[in-house]
């Protein structure tokens, strides 16, 4: 009976699909769960006021909204809800060869010189990072002076880069010295002193291969504590290098500060709705772009400008996923941000599900930064560029789902054959 039992539930968890959108609504829940010791149960941070778990639970009620709008449509849109059902009915080697097959979705059948060309840029990367720390003279993670003078284009480039050419390559190839050259990668992206690269890295790699393979639980476990671990770490010697601070926290207590600190950042940030009218979007959207653009000479990093407002010091500070949004445009910004991050994910959840390849990489890049986003609010504008790419291929695709069902129709003789074939393939080799 035990057998039997055990048996069921390895079942149910290698059938569970841990990283659906609604993984978001679940870690938020766990962000505030890890601050109550340091808000409820210590002095260093005052508790919070009602109003922040209200404004939380309205943001997760846009995004679930959002998660299930398509479900909605489909329940008012015959066209589209057959484009769902054509798409998962798509058959991968029929698709290949469809209409579709151009452009974007050329990579889903893609090439040896292209697993060479993004090899190559990833490796470029790794030599670059390490040129990189040549040239400031020491490694920022144990220094906050070094941190700081690290020229932040030269990391985000090289980030960019590295970040989707490592999980096009897990997406699409099974080669055991990736994995060598992702351990390599995350060193030397841990080194920089910033907790969020290293953690995206290894979180988007997880989810990429969660999708792309068939992960025994022991392997998902693996990496689910790896993850944790890291960020302590890495977050704890950060804080420990600056020189100008002192900290008296445990690594576990230091977790628990970030997360309460964030908190009452948001708490403090609701009564001033709307102040920045906006400037923190900008600021997000245009920062990358100011040394090449004269106009854009008065931009300040956003967490600056959420740190002057709320605190009124000029510090870089973190307001959640819902603090920018409501800083800029009030809670009807909020929810519309929440509402639109949830359909967006959800899609391309949909569509990685079924074309695997570079989709997968993609959902697993957005959805990671998404996660980490739930502390540090969406104020990197590199993550609103992987959500351009997310949307574009979600056009992409969409359009072009009715010309492969033509293309189908037109050369399969027994259309429910096909469609049942398709089916059974694709829910045979799901995770």
């Amino acid at each position: 009976m035990n057998l039997k039992i055990n048996k069921k539930l390895a079942n149910k968890l290698e059938n569970l699909d841990i990283f659906n959108p609604y993984i978001v609504v679940i870690l938020i829940l766990a962000f505030i769960v890890v601050a109550i010791p340091i808000l409820y149960f210590s002095d260093e941070l005052p508790s919070p006021s009602f109003q922040l778990y209200i404004f939380i639970f309205i943001g997760i009620l846009f995004f679930i909204f959002g998660i299930e709008f398509p479900n909605i449509i489909a329940k008012f849109s015959g066209n589209f809800k057959n484009k769902i059902n054509t798409l998962k009915n798509i058959k991968r080697d029929k698709f290949a060869t469809s209409p579709i097959n151009s452009s974007i979705f050329k990579l889903s059948n893609i090439s040896k010189s292209l697993e060479y060309i993004l090899l190559a840029m990833v490796l470029i990367v790794l030599i670059v990072q390490i040129a990189n720390f040549i040239i400031i003279g020491g490694i920022p993670l144990l220094s906050g002076t070094l941190k700081i003078n690290t020229p932040p284009r030269i990391w985000l480039i090289s980030y960019i880069f590295f970040i989707i050419g490592i999980n096009i390559l897990f997406s699409k190839y099974n080669r055991k010295i990736y994995y060598i050259i992702l351990i390599i990668g995350l060193g030397l992206f841990a080194l920089t002193g910033y907790r969020t690269t290293p953690i995206a890295i290894l979180l988007s790699v997880f989810i990429t291969l969660y999708y792309s393979r068939n992960m025994k639980i022991r392997y998902q476990i693996l990496f689910a504590a790896i993850i944790p671990t890291l960020l302590i770490i890495v977050g704890f010697v950060a804080v420990q290098a600056i020189e100008w601070q002192n900290w008296r926290l445990n690594p576990l207590e230091l977790i628990s500060y970030r997360a309460g600190f964030t908190l009452n950042i948001l708490d403090r940030a609701i009564p001033l709705a709307g102040s920045t009218n906006g400037e923190l979007f900008f600021n997000t959207l245009t920062g990358f772009f100011k040394p090449l653009i004269p106009a854009l000479s008065n931009y300040t990093d956003p967490r600056v400008i959420v740190g002057g407002v709320v605190t009124g010091k000029a510090h870089s500070i973190t307001s959640t996923i819902f603090g920018p949004a409501i800083l800029d445009f009030t809670w009807i910004g909020m929810g519309v941000q929440m509402f639109l991050i949830g359909f967006i994910l959800k899609l391309l959840h949909i569509i990685q599900k079924y074309f695997k390849g570079i989709a997968t990489a993609f959902y697993g890049i957005i959805l990671a930064q998404t996660i980490i986003w739930i502390e540090t609010g969406p104020t990197d504008f590199i993550v609103w560029l992987f959500y351009l790419l997310g949307i574009i291929t979600i056009f992409y695709c969409f359009y072009h789902l009715a010309n492969y069902a033509d293309g189908a129709n037109d050369t399969d003789t027994d259309g429910a054959g096909a469609s049942a074939d398709s089916q059974n393939s694709d829910e045979g080799g799901s995770t």
